[in-house]
């Protein structure tokens, strides 16, 4: 599988990574064999690049991801995760016996989720997430959702991370967002190596092209694009399909049922152009799949494998579903 270096680092990532949040228990539970397995069969598929937070499962995540990589010779593989949110223990494990949807992860509520950008608690999540994956240092790590937190995300949390990256704790920095105004001022304003960007390039949103991508490849960035399923529309478009994970408005449903008419004319699963299409951009250095088994994993890579013939992206502009300038 094709390797991309991320921005002036060292660190290169396959062109399809494993995203763990479904591991962690993402809706449903997830039995440990099970989250195992899907890791051995991304590893199988060549996938080297692995994505995690301690947000996922309330650490749930890195401890499976941990575990499951374990084995594996520490140089062959990435792995990313996430600041921002630290994890305190609740008095007595909170409802540890109990499994709860907490936050959209079936499990325990034995911590509580607090926001924190400060630079001291960069450093705690950075040295609590290394004792759960095992490990003594992470290839990428990323602002997770600064939204609401600007100040202290360029102020504080994101020097912090260039301190870490100086004494090799972190071998590249960046941010992970649903939003692409945010990602753009990190490229801009900051020496990120690499944006994490979910939902915003896709067959059925590129508000990323307006400046994000444009940025990015004009100052030598990378960028990793997540949620290109937009939560499940691009995966299977019918009616009660979510769209960033609300009920799909029927314009958006009937956008995805031309897209999917126009590439099964190719004979290309709209699945399989869904995840093709952000790496037609210079500026992308791969796509992240949220994955929970070894199935899933495997038709990922299948549909990547693949390739897509250029007059596919040609009939989509002419039907004006892709943009005409789209790099």
């Amino acid at each position: 599988m094709r390797r991309n270096r991320l921005g002036n680092s060292a660190v290169e990532v396959t062109e399809l990574s494993f995203g763990a949040a479904a591991i962690g228990n993402l809706f449903t539970a997830v039995e440990p064999a099970r989250a195992a397995a899907a890791v051995d069969a991304a590893w199988d598929e060549g996938v080297r690049y692995f994505d995690t937070a301690p947000h996922y499962g309330l650490g749930l995540s890195e401890r499976r991801l941990g575990e499951a990589l374990r084995a594996r010779p520490r140089d062959s593989y990435v792995l990313s995760t996430k600041v921002g949110r630290v994890l305190d223990p609740l008095p007595d494990g909170g409802s540890a016996p109990s499994e709860e949807l907490s936050e959209g992860f079936a499990v325990p509520a034995t911590h509580r989720r607090r926001w924190d950008f400060s630079a001291a608690g960069v450093r705690r999540s950075i040295e609590d997430s290394l004792e759960r994956l095992g490990l003594d240092r992470i290839d990428i790590a990323y602002l997770h959702d600064p939204d609401d937190h600007a100040e202290a995300a360029f102020q504080e949390a994101y020097p912090e991370l260039e301190k870490l990256r100086a004494e090799g704790v972190i071998g590249a920095i960046g941010a992970g967002m649903n939003q692409t105004a945010m990602l753009t001022r990190f490229v801009r304003d900051t020496d990120a190596d690499v944006v994490l960007c979910a939902g915003r390039f896709t067959l059925l949103d590129q508000s990323a092209l307006s400046t994000l991508l444009p940025e990015a490849a004009a100052r030598g960035r990378s960028v990793v694009v997540g949620g290109v399923f937009n939560s499940g529309l691009l995966a299977d478009p019918r009616p009660g399909a979510t769209y960033d994970y609300t009920a799909a408005p029927l314009t958006l449903l009937d956008r995805a049922l031309r897209l999917k008419a126009v590439t099964e004319g190719h004979g290309v699963p709209l699945r399989a152009a869904a995840l093709h299409y952000p790496l037609t951009h210079p500026a992308v250095a791969g796509v992240l799949v949220g994955t929970r088994s070894p199935d899933e994993v495997r038709d990922a890579a299948a549909l990547l494998r693949d390739p897509v013939p250029d007059a596919l992206w040609d009939e989509l502009r002419e039907e004006g579903l892709l943009p005409e300038n789209g790099n």
